[in-house]
């Protein structure tokens, strides 16, 4: 196994499920890794189809609300994120994302809190992403500077305006990690 993806499988062994869903997808992507080195986008949008994903949920640690942008080409509402360079850890990809989509500088989770494998959608639809969930504190006075080539726009949801709110405007799985999500 190439060192950069056993090093993703000891990430994702290290993940607690939190529900049976995640426990499932934990069982996939754990098997996805033992029996294939190319895990990394090489191609856009979709080659290989199955690929590795950080997301990086920004989370106002005053309120618990939740920075979500308006995607432009999932057209959805989602965490910033973004696809895993070849041989790049999936930490470093999210501190990259956050910065190159917010302009945000800033110390994200060590460690993924969630996982997911989800179809994708929209513009790009037909392959699957294997997202790894980082966190990463920040208040909702942080300005941020958002790629408006990526994003119709980018809000802070409150938990209840976003349990209030249509699940299909937003990804799948956000109200499982919101659950999941400690506060």
């Amino acid at each position: 196994m190439r060192s950069t993806v056993a090093a993703v499988h000891d990430v994702v062994t290290r993940l607690e499920p939190a529900d049976n869903l995640e426990g499932e997808h934990r069982g996939h992507t754990l098997g996805w890794l033992r029996r294939t080195d190319d895990i990394f986008r090489r191609v856009k949008p979709a080659e290989p189809v199955q690929h590795l994903v950080s997301y990086v949920v920004p989370v106002d640690p005053a309120d618990g609300g939740l920075l979500l942008v308006e995607h432009v080409n999932a057209g959805l509402w989602l965490p910033p994120g973004g696809h895993v360079e070849v041989d790049e850890d999936p930490y470093d990809t999210a501190v990259r994302e956050i910065e190159e989509e917010l302009g945000i500088i800033a110390k994200v989770s060590p460690e993924p809190l969630f996982l997911t494998v989800t179809e994708t959608v929209g513009m790009d639809a037909g392959h699957t992403d294997v997202s790894l969930w980082y966190i990463v504190e920040i208040p909702r006075d942080q300005e941020v500077s958002p790629d408006a080539g990526e994003f119709h726009s980018v809000r802070w949801w409150s938990r209840d305006e976003f349990l209030k709110s249509d699940p299909a405007l937003f990804d799948p799985h956000l109200h499982r990690f919101l659950r999941k999500l400690p506060g």
